[in-house]
């Protein structure tokens, strides 16, 4: 049967939904606190609790001296009741002993109380706040509590509660207590009293989540939310794109007879919802986020300093629908593309147009060009201007007119722009890098003009360096910065001598690269070389190794080969053949030798060598031989000549 400690135990861990480890340890530390109030223990004696979850029982264990004779209980222990408890232990050494006082169950439960609910609130409040924080961004249900005038308070899972601000909310949304809210988990905040827990309805983050709710094509990736823009509670726009062909993005968020985009208007108290396909091109996506409205032409201004704008041009019957009440249409549009979006009517684009044509210089090329179209349309103007009706083709002409000026005026300044963009990016090539990594004191210009360029967003030398080489007219206009500024700046980058650069370029890692490769293939060759000529030394070694033929019969096979050939040239004059004899004869003093000398026996002890095989042989020692080299010219052979010296001293030929 289970004591009650254990029963309040587990009600406990049930209630506030803890693991039992954070109970435990503030039960411990609830002990310990009401240990050191009931003794007056000092703050730096370690103090320790243990407890029995099944009976209940807390014992109290403190630090304390060995010493002969107790003064102090709290802090010291005698040496006989130390030995019972490490039998090894000496005077003067720190021990941890039992030290529950008596009735200490009593007065730690009144004492303990108060700490044991604190850490247990801390420890509620810590998990509340490690649930929420990883739910930021996603959409929870709560119940409403309580409706003041600065926020709703509701109830949220794990007893915790969370606000909704008045700005978070939708206007002329009217709830009553009880009722059950979805919001957006906009933010977890941390305070002295728990988490705080912000939620909105009022977020473009609240219409993404539902779409991706409702819409299971959002949800899986086959369509993507590119840009939302929202007045809650009145109307919004949002640009969706497929990921994947053959899906309508459109459709998809819409629905069958608009089944899933009416579940995301009721949600948010009938708030209108525009769904526009999104386009990479800015001026048909501009088109499309003006909708319901349609749009004649849209001429887009960019400007590297100035915002991006663009003018849209629309039917004289559609401009109040372009705009919206109280200019909300555009206003959302404008969001919805990031563009400055400035809507005229075709007669006020057309008059705009011709002002143009008279005053800038940039239109007045088109004065010649548009000659007779400009007198139409100045008389449709004049016609619209008196009242008289204009009819749908002089409509037409001025659409047209200003369509081709506007396409014409575009182009140009886009080829103006892609020339300044080479422009700098071919002063930025001519530039050191180590230029940008230089402050503009390292210059040594006064401290009145490096604070000027400082202040105009010149922050090192490769900057100002950068603007000089592509307009150095800016540079003077800057207010306070005259032309002896500008030629103390000058002057200071002309003797300016920047550090090299250790990283090398592109075009030397790839010259480097291959200078490398050539390299190799040199080594590559010469190696190829030198194994073909190591294989014909093989080839010439196994052929010497091989047993010789008799001379004779080398000599008859030379002849045999040799004698067959014949060459046809023409009748030769008669030479006396002792001469030619005389002539190709082989001397010793030719050959910088006295006689060529053949030891046979050196060769046969080679081919012992190479052949480890055959056992080694005693051999007689035998006469050396002597070799006289002859061509023989009617043949067209050379003749090899052995002599051999006998004992008489005489010399023998042999052939």
């Amino acid at each position: 049967m289970k004591s009650e400690f254990s029963l309040a135990f587990n009600e406990i861990l049930e209630e506030k939904g803890l693991p039992p480890e954070v109970i435990v340890d503030a039960i411990k530390s609830a002990m310990v606190s009401a240990y050191r109030r009931a003794v007056n223990a000092s703050s730096a004696q370690h103090i320790e609790a243990e407890i029995d979850l099944q009976t209940g029982i807390v014992k109290i264990f403190a630090e304390k001296e060995v010493v002969d004779s107790v003064q102090d209980e709290r802090t010291e222990v005698s040496l006989s009741q130390a030995i019972k408890v490490n039998p090894e232990i000496q005077i003067g050494d720190m021990l941890i002993v039992e030290s529950t006082p008596k009735n200490f169950g009593r007065v730690a439960a009144q004492t303990a109380r108060q700490v044991i609910q604190q850490r247990i609130r801390e420890a509620e409040r810590e998990s509340q706040y490690n649930h929420f924080i990883t739910m930021v961004g996603e959409i929870i249900s709560g119940v409403i509590q309580a409706i003041n005038v600065q926020h709703i308070t509701l109830g949220l899972e794990n007893k915790a509660e969370g606000i909704m601000p008045r700005s978070q909310q939708i206007p002329r949304e009217h709830f009553r207590v009880h009722d059950r809210v979805r919001a957006l988990l906009l933010e977890v905040k941390t305070s002295p009293r728990g988490p705080q827990i912000i939620l909105s309805r009022a977020h473009n983050d609240f219409l993404r989540r539902l779409l991706e709710n409702e819409v299971p094509e959002i949800y899986h990736g086959l369509i993507e939310i590119r840009s939302i823009s929202r007045e809650p509670g009145q109307r919004s726009k949002v640009a969706v794109t497929a990921l994947q062909p053959g899906v309508d993005p459109v459709g998809a968020c819409v629905g069958i007879r608009g089944v899933r985009i009416q579940t995301i208007v009721r949600e948010l108290n009938d708030e209108k919802i525009d769904v526009i396909e999104w386009d990479s091109n800015p001026s048909v996506f501009i088109g499309r986020a003006l909708s319901p409205a349609r749009v004649k032409g849209v001429y887009l201004h960019e400007s590297n300093n100035g915002p991006k704008t663009a003018t849209v041009v629309v039917p004289e019957d559609q401009l109040s629908l372009a705009i919206g009440r109280d200019g909300q249409n555009v206003r959302l549009a404008a969001k919805l593309t990031t563009w400055r979006i400035d809507i005229k009517s075709l007669p006020e684009a057309a008059s705009e147009t011709l002002y143009k044509i008279q005053n800038n210089p940039e239109y007045k090329l088109f004065a010649l060009e548009e000659k007779d179209v400009i007198a139409q349309v100045e008389a449709s103007l004049a016609k619209k201007a008196e009242g008289r009706p204009v009819t749908p083709e002089e409509y037409q002409i001025m659409s047209h007119f200003i369509d081709r000026i506007e396409q014409e005026i575009y182009q140009k300044k886009s080829a103006e722009r892609i020339k300044q963009e080479e422009a700098i990016k071919q002063a930025r090539e001519s530039i050191p890098n180590s230029a940008f990594e230089l402050p503009l004191n390292s210059l040594g210009i006064s401290n009145r003009a490096q604070n000027l360029l400082i202040n105009y967003g010149y922050k090192n030398v490769g900057d100002l360096m950068l603007q000089l080489n592509i307009d150095s007219d800016k540079i003077l206009a800057i207010n306070g910065f005259g032309p002896k500024a500008m030629e103390e700046v000058n002057s200071a980058i002309d003797a300016l001598v920047l550090p090299e650069k250790q990283e090398e370029t592109i075009e030397s890692e790839i010259a480097r690269e291959q200078e490398q490769i050539s390299e190799d293939l040199e080594k590559q060759e010469k190696l190829s070389e030198e194994i073909t000529e190591s294989i014909s030394q093989v080839k010439e070694e196994e052929e010497t190794s091989l047993p010789e033929k008799p001379e004779t019969e080398q000599l008859e096979e030379t002849i045999e080969e040799t004698s067959p050939i014949t060459t046809q040239t023409e009748e030769p004059t008669p030479i006396d053949t002792e001469e030619i004899s005389d002539l190709f004869k082989l001397k010793p003093e030719m050959l910088d030798i006295e006689e060529l000398e053949f030891d046979v026996e050196d060769f046969e002890h080679d081919d012992l060598e190479t052949d480890k095989e055959k056992p080694k042989k005693k051999k007689k020692k035998k006469s050396k031989k002597y070799l006289e080299v002859e061509y023989d010219p009617d043949h067209d052979i050379t003749i090899y000549k052995r002599k051999r010296k006998h004992d008489t001293n005489e010399w023998d030929d042999t052939w």
